[in-house]
């Protein structure tokens, strides 16, 4: 009995701000907050948040949460950090931070990354000696569109070299608050991955690569040292954990980003055992007992933080957030012919729009590429679109449009995904704020043809993985116990009845993607061959 009061402090720091949370060893959520955290865009493609509100709205959250008393400070055993992935933060010896956070949405580095790719016997942009070596030795490679922390930093370097030579590390977002709470710089095998910078033969012992850092022109000295997702960075400083109510000497675990601490607290941890996260973003993933990667589709399997293990890696753009971009930019604007108020929580009143409209949207379909694709193609320049409108078409139509074309997406994903692991999915655990959704659950399920479990508290997924992560650690659990703790509110079968009508429907959205890349690339393409960035607020979805 004592030991179900343990719990960990998970803080689960997303693009719009960090949510902090109580979660039992188990996997229960005991109380949580949030608080917001602004997001910079620039018109060039950067994309940059204060490191420093982050910590503010950490340390403001866990004052609150612990300030409940749902527990007693000696049995919240650990913290645990997930954060948003792909992002960059300079910081000097002191720990400072030199200059904003750079953060997954910038594509500055789109040239600067390109730089590096330069040589002959290109394969899909790619010269064959380095995607060979890149391959071989990390699983993947940089990305082309210049969102990597590899081009953050290749970025910096060339545009702020003083910059530059003043910072002692570059640290992951999720590194980066472990430095906030402990004074150490370090990084996790999972973390530093999206630098390509590391040998992943090994998922066990991940290692920095000279030829790597070579090929980069990184400086090793400017990188932090790498341990296990699972491994203890050191205690909360004594003055943080005084003024958050923590128990002196509490440890800091390692941690993990959003995308790998989603696939540990959506239950499915065994190999082949997938899930589909629908978020701002969204992604397929499972654990597979190999290293591979799909260069051709822009996905491979990479170091888990569960120690040993490898994880599908892959991702879409834009998911719920086409939904905040339907609530913020159409149906609540701000301006002279919408003055009232927003409906307090809209979303339950676009799925009951939604379900009253029959699968398939009345022929309207929905492209979500509001900021371009990372996975199945990576293109930064395919922009979203809703085609085959009449006069027929009412609102409802374009609603569920929308809800269906995010579903379309992942079926153009997982079709790929499958056969990288050479079985299809049983089932796919639904988590993220889209797993609210009781219809959108229903329309993956027709539209991928596959059983959708409906995990229950899907939006606490990512605090849950960190904390099942801490459990691990201080061996409260295993990894193996981690399904018995999920819960599966509802699951959800494919409805034969709509198999012709989104089979038809999927087959034009891929075919719309081929006729319209061109020029889209022509209409977003900037000076320099920079991928363009739309101005418009980024936020998490519910």
């Amino acid at each position: 009995m004592k030991e179900q009061k343990k719990c960990i402090l998970a803080v689960d720091l997303g693009t719009s701000g960090p949510k902090t949370a109580l979660i039992s060893v188990y996997g229960e959520v005991i109380g949580s907050e949030f608080k917001d955290t602004p997001v910079i865009l620039y018109p060039d493609g950067g994309a940059e948040q204060d490191p420093q509100g982050w910590w503010k709205a950490i340390l403001n959250t866990a004052k609150e949460v612990i300030g409940k008393n749902l527990v007693a400070p000696d049995d919240i055993v650990a913290v645990s950090v997930t954060t948003q992935w792909s992002g960059t933060v300079a910081v000097d010896k002191s720990g400072k931070h030199l200059m904003n956070a750079i953060i997954w949405m910038d594509s500055r580095g789109s040239e600067s990354v390109k730089n590096i790719l330069k040589g002959f016997l290109k394969i899909q942009g790619y010269p064959l000696f380095k995607i060979l070596t890149w391959q071989r030795l990390t699983g993947g490679a940089p990305g082309l569109a210049g969102k990597d922390p590899i081009s953050h930093i290749l970025w910096i370097k060339e545009n702020h070299p003083q910059i530059y030579a003043d910072t002692y590390k570059f640290l992951e977002p999720k590194d980066y608050i472990n430095l906030c709470f402990t004074g150490k710089f370090t990084a996790t095998y999972d973390s530093i991955l999206l630098h390509w910078v590391t040998d992943n033969r090994n998922p066990s012992d991940v290692v920095y690569s000279d030829k790597l850092l070579k090929m980069t022109g990184i400086d090793r000295a400017k990188l932090p040292d790498l341990i296990r997702a699972i491994d203890i960075v050191g205690p909360v400083k004594d003055e943080i954990a005084a003024e958050i109510g923590l128990k002196k000497g509490t440890p800091v675990i390692g941690g993990t980003p959003d995308v790998p601490s989603a696939g540990v607290g959506s239950g499915a941890v065994r190999d082949y055992e997938g899930h589909l996260y629908v978020g701002t973003s969204s992604w397929i993933s499972a654990h597979v007992p190999f290293k591979k990667t799909d260069i051709a589709h822009n996905f491979g399997s990479f170091p888990s933080p569960i120690p040993g293990r490898y994880i599908i890696l892959s991702e879409q753009e834009s998911a719920g957030k086409c939904l905040t971009w339907l609530r913020d930019n159409i149906i609540y604007h701000k301006d002279e012919l919408m003055l009232e108020e927003s409906a307090p929580d809209i979303f339950k009143f676009l799925d009951k729009m939604v379900e009253r409209v029959p699968a398939g949207a009345n022929g309207v379909i929905f492209t979500p590429w509001l900021y371009g694709e990372r996975s199945p193609v990576d293109d930064c320049n395919i922009r979203a679109s809703l085609f085959n409108l009449s006069l027929e078409n009412t609102r409802e139509d374009i609603l569920r449009a929308v809800f269906e074309g995010v579903a379309f997406n992942a079926r153009w994903l997982l079709e790929p995904v499958e056969k990288f692991m050479g079985r299809y999915f049983e089932y796919l655990n639904f988590i993220g704020g889209g797993a609210n959704s009781d219809v959108w659950s229903q329309i993956f399920a027709d539209i991928l043809n596959r059983k959708i479990r409906q995990v229950k508290d899907p939006i606490y997924s990512n605090a849950r993985g960190a904390a099942f992560l801490a459990a691990i650690a201080l061996h409260h659990i295993e990894p193996k116990d981690i399904p018995r703790y999920i819960q599966i509110k509802a699951e959800y079968t494919p409805d034969p009845a709509n198999r012709s009508i989104y089979d038809a429907l999927y087959k034009e959205f891929v075919n719309y993607y081929k006729a319209q890349r061109e020029a889209c690339a022509r209409l977003n393409k900037r000076k320099a061959g920079v991928c363009s960035v739309q101005k418009h607020n980024q936020e998490e979805f519910f």
